[in-house]
């Protein structure tokens, strides 16, 4: 069996993912004969099946800079439940320094709703439908940590249930409950 060359099986399995940049800063060095130029991209990387990861590199050119990002991006991947494949569970907030963010469930057709850094994030995630809205900082840094913060505390119905020592069904089978006597007072 003959094997394939390398960088061949390294483009089938690049080719799963979806690489999305959000964000490149040119920083100048001052040196004795001027200014030398670095600069730093933001990476955000999923399969559009609910695994995402972000990532930061630095170098003196932009390409090496996003190559840098996007290998970290890879490396730093996390699985997040959606609901139906499009949507979240539940409304959740996350922060990360003074940036924060809200993400709410939306009904299906509702698209994405969300500033540009989350919109990078949820669209590399695979989610459709889901309303975002960021507060505080605007630093598109901040911006995708709070939301990658906000996605780590989402729980499926399933684990919660499992945490509990409950059936899903039980578990729902509650919520319903909760509903009613909720509209009866």
């Amino acid at each position: 069996m003959a094997r394939e060359p390398r960088d061949r099986r390294d483009e089938k399995v690049d080719s799963e993912f979806v690489d999305r940049l959000v964000h490149i800063n040119r920083v100048a060095k001052v040196v004795k004969g001027g200014r030398r130029f670095g600069f730093a991209a933001l990476v955000v990387v999923g399969d559009q099946k609910g695994r995402v990861g972000f990532g930061h590199g630095k170098a003196r050119e932009v390409p090496e800079a996003i190559r840098k990002a996007t290998e970290s991006a890879k490396r730093t991947l996390v699985r997040i439940p959606l609901k139906e494949g499009r949507t979240l569970h539940h409304d959740v907030l996350g922060r990360h320094g003074a940036g924060k963010v809200v993400l709410r469930a939306a009904p299906a057709g509702t698209g994405i709703i969300a500033g540009g850094p989350m919109r990078a994030v949820f669209e590399t995630l695979g989610m459709q439908d889901v309303v975002a809205k960021s507060l505080g900082s605007s630093n598109p840094y901040n911006m995708v940590r709070a939301t990658f913060d906000a996605l780590k505390h989402e729980d499926s119905p399933r684990t919660v249930a499992a945490r509990r020592s409950l059936k899903v069904s039980t578990l729902q089978a509650r919520r319903g409950d909760a509903d009613g006597a909720s509209a009866d007072a």
